[in-house]
């Protein structure tokens, strides 16, 4: 019959087995109690800080109940712990916390988002996920260097080699890293954001935008296609925000016959009239209707003023309505719009055409 005899240092290390059980049940249970507890709140912190400690605090305790236990072990056995146990400790705990921050960004993210739009609040996504992409790569970066520290690496060294590595890297890599830096000063200088309708008279782009990444954006065309442009191509073109604009301008040039020159003053001055009397007509702004010149074939009148319909369709709308008022005020003048004509004059026999 075989009998096994536990010594004080099995007891030891059975002890810390079942407080890492308690810890691991203890953990949990506090958790969902709180989670109940921040659902009845309105804030969006308390809940994305307990989602992302969800995952790494139990990774934590049973990797911390197994250091324990390797220290007991060596402390036991009257050996000296290993230098590999260090290591693994605080690459352990770095990767947990880097763990739990990188989720806590993300997470964050999100829920300030649907948060605001659930509140019916502006929702500017960009803003919100550039942040939230350059504090990942910030936790990322600073993870690496503190686990490059911990495995008894020199930071100094490996930035040192880095540097000159970055030489090479950058001929090879040049295209990524540039659409890289695009990227990130569309996140930070933001041009534009998602949902917004860009335009670029230098490379005849246009479309609305679906997708801000770190190499490339994605835009919405007029015919529903879909166009991927690497971000390095925002850094040298100019760029028109149509999102973004106040006013739109109506310019028109109204043709009248030569025969109704006498009333040319009086329609100015009615079409004027019904311009400043619209309310969708930002009357602040330059507001043009004049007698500009004399055509082959007609009396041509300009017409510009700006509205305040931005949209396509209710820019349309506007223009369609200004456009009919002013047909209806040149036919209440007896007036009429000019089309090309040509005088026949005949002199001596011989016609002459002008």
């Amino acid at each position: 019959m075989l009998h096994l005899e536990l010594t004080p240092h099995h007891w030891s290390l059975i002890s810390v087995l079942v407080a890492t059980l308690l810890a691991h049940f203890l953990s949990r249970l506090a958790l969902t109690r709180m989670a109940r507890i921040a659902a009845n709140t309105s804030n969006v912190w308390d809940d994305v800080l307990l989602e992302s400690a969800r995952r790494p605090l139990p990774v934590l305790i049973w990797l911390s109940g197994a250091l324990f236990a390797a220290y007991l072990h060596y402390d036991g056995h009257q050996q000296a712990v290993p230098v590999w146990v260090g290591h693994v400790r605080t690459l352990s705990l770095t990767l947990c916390v880097a763990w739990f921050f990188f989720v806590l960004i993300r997470k964050g993210a999100e829920g300030v988002t649907a948060r605001q739009a659930e509140l019916g609040q502006e929702v500017d996504r960009t803003t919100v996920e550039g942040i939230s992409k350059i504090a990942r790569i910030t936790v990322v970066v600073l993870t690496g260097l503190v686990s490059i520290e911990s495995l008894g690496f020199s930071i100094s060294g490996v930035l040192a080699f880095g540097g000159i590595g970055g030489i090479a890297i950058g001929f090879a890599a040049k295209d990524f890293l540039a659409n890289l830096l695009g990227g990130l000063m569309l996140h930070l200088d933001r041009p534009f954001r998602l949902g917004e309708t860009i335009r670029s008279p230098d490379k005849q782009l246009e479309g609305q935008v679906e997708y801000i990444g770190w190499r490339q954006t994605a835009l919405r065309s007029r015919n529903m296609d879909m166009i991927y442009v690497p971000n390095s191509i925002f850094n040298s073109i100019v760029l028109v925000n149509l999102s973004r604009r106040s006013h739109r301008r109506i310019e028109e040039t109204i043709g009248l016959r030569y025969a109704d020159l006498p009333k040319v003053a009086t329609i100015c001055d009615e079409v004027r009239a019904m311009l400043q009397g619209r309310d969708d007509i930002d009357t602040s702004r330059e507001l043009i209707v004049a007698f500009n010149t004399y055509s082959e074939s007609s009396l041509d009148l300009t017409v510009q003023a700006f509205t305040f319909a931005t949209g396509g369709a209710e820019f349309g709308a506007a223009k369609q309505s200004i456009l009919l008022m002013v047909a209806a005020i040149v036919a209440r003048n007896g007036a009429d719009f000019a089309f090309p004509t040509r005088t026949l004059h005949i002199a001596d026999g011989n016609p002459v055409l002008d």
